[in-house]
């Protein structure tokens, strides 16, 4: 499980990678399959920009971005689509039919 944090056009910013890593592990423990997430932060005047690439076993790759006059904002945003994403896909997965206890013949 790696958590890789990219920032662009900015100057090394602590406290926002330090939240984004705060945010990865949340996700990590609430989703165990995950394997891999890519965050990406981009600055263009006066725009922030998050991106959220999340790599999870069974070839599952959620992406989610946002863009805001805040860093912190765009980062919440992003994680809270990329988290629907993956709950979304996590309810697809499980079996919700009733079992009967009758064998079929």
């Amino acid at each position: 499980m790696s958590i890789e944090i990219t920032a662009r056009h900015m100057n090394s910013a602590p406290e926002a990678k330090a939240y984004a890593e705060e945010k990865c592990a949340k996700l990590m423990e609430l989703f165990p399959r995950v394997e891999h997430i890519h965050v990406i932060m981009d600055v263009e005047k006066h725009r922030k920009m998050a991106e959220i690439v999340v790599q999870a076993k069974n070839h599952i790759r959620v992406e989610a971005s946002e863009t805001s006059d805040d860093l912190v904002n765009s980062v919440d945003v992003a994680f809270e689509r990329a988290e629907r994403q993956l709950r979304k896909l996590r309810e697809k997965v499980q079996d919700h039919r009733v079992k009967l206890d009758e064998p079929q013949s």
